[in-house]
């Protein structure tokens, strides 16, 4: 008996039209029509899976090929057999290769394995077929327009699907190289989309953790141009600046912010108070304390005495940034008391001397010569 126009196209989850690429006349008086009835009648997955990998075996030029062949990613996807799914997704591509549906699930395929490397491979292969699919012409068939227009939107939507993938994969990921990998993909496709802000700051840190600091600071000075939202950002950028001597105002500018930031960050989710107290309390001093610094490079003596004076209590945990923070202090007074001979400020320039010389510190030696000459100068105790 031969049975025409018998249609098994089953779709795929999230494709409604794509998925019926595949369709399937069955002549049930052949070997394969007869194996392909049953692999349509066959309600057992693990059955029916079986059925149709007999088929592929047995049967590979067969014109149905292709509707068994995507019955079987659909029911590879299903139980999680990822390897599986790429094996025969390629196979399908191959045999189909403007199908938008496949290569998305052979994306679905690679996040399930977890494997950057295979997502960044699928995302892109899966952007470029849909953005084909998008850039077809629209038929001058009124029904085929119809089907054209729904494509047109899934693949679209497919394409967006694409650069979350690339993001997901970028937040989960484990190991920064291959945060690295995912977030430099997704940048290369759309520098400008909705995903590269979210992920800028752990790109950041990636960058950081494989030792690639020029690299972070571009990446943290680009971001700052637009949000200073970013403590860790706003600090290696100050930092790298105040180490190479560069930008003074530049310094100062992002140490205050720094130290503004951190004055009215709210605790983060799940960080105890303590932990969170502690690091708010060496943020806020480091702005204040680079601004302080970058200040008496300058010369400007009351600045920097009035943001050392604010970093101190800060970094007093610290005894090298302490110690430094004093010696700094003592000299900002110092210079602002010896025009005058103001003794008040050379009794606070003495005070501070006499506490950086307490701490082992490279600063040691010089404040404990700096304290003895301020008692010989102004017979100070």
């Amino acid at each position: 008996m031969r049975i025409t126009s018998l249609l098994l196209a089953v779709l795929l989850a999230g494709a409604p039209l794509f998925g019926q690429r595949h369709k399937l006349t069955i002549n049930a008086e052949t070997p394969e029509g007869q194996l392909l009835q049953q692999i349509g009648q066959e309600a057992d997955a693990a059955k029916k899976t079986a059925l149709m990998e007999e088929f592929t075996q047995k049967h590979a030029k067969h014109e149905g090929m292709g509707w068994v062949l995507e019955q079987m990613v659909a029911a590879y996807l299903k139980a999680g057999n990822f390897d599986k799914v790429l094996e025969t997704g390629g196979k399908l591509l191959a045999l189909d290769p403007n199908d938008v549906a496949t290569a998305h699930s052979c994306l679905k395929a690679a996040e399930g394995k977890k494997d950057a490397a295979l997502i960044k491979e699928w995302a892109g292969k899966t952007s470029d077929l849909a953005k084909r699919a998008v850039a077809a012409p629209k038929p001058s068939d009124e029904d085929e327009a119809e089907t054209w227009k729904a494509n047109v939107d899934y693949a679209k939507q497919v394409d967006t699907y694409t650069e979350y993938s690339l993001y997901a994969a970028a937040v989960a990921a484990q190991d920064p190289n291959h945060r690295i990998l995912l977030y430099e993909a997704l940048e290369t496709r759309n520098p400008q989309g909705q995903y590269i802000a979210p992920l800028s700051l752990p790109y950041f840190f990636a960058l950081r953790q494989t030792n690639q600091n020029d690299k972070a600071i571009a990446v943290a000075e680009r971001v700052l141009q637009k949000d200073q939202s970013s403590e860790d950002m706003l600090l290696a950028v100050a930092d790298h600046h105040f180490n190479k001597k560069g930008d003074p105002a530049r310094i100062v500018e992002l140490s205050n912010k720094l130290a503004e930031v951190m004055g009215s960050k709210a605790k983060p989710e799940g960080v105890a108070d303590a932990d969170w107290e502690k690091r708010k309390n060496l943020m806020t001093g480091l702005g204040h304390w680079m601004a302080g610094v970058t200040y008496g490079n300058q010369s400007k003596w009351k600045e920097s005495d009035e943001s050392l004076r604010k970093a101190l209590p800060l970094v007093s945990d610290n005894d090298q940034l302490k110690a430094q923070t004093l010696f700094y202090l003592a000299l900002s007074n110092y210079k602002m008391g010896e025009p005058k001979k103001d003794k008040k400020l050379m009794a606070e320039a003495l005070k501070f001397n006499v506490q950086c010389a307490a701490i082992k510190s490279p600063f040691q030696g010089q404040a404990s010569k700096n304290a003895s000459v301020i008692r010989q100068q102004y017979g100070l105790k």
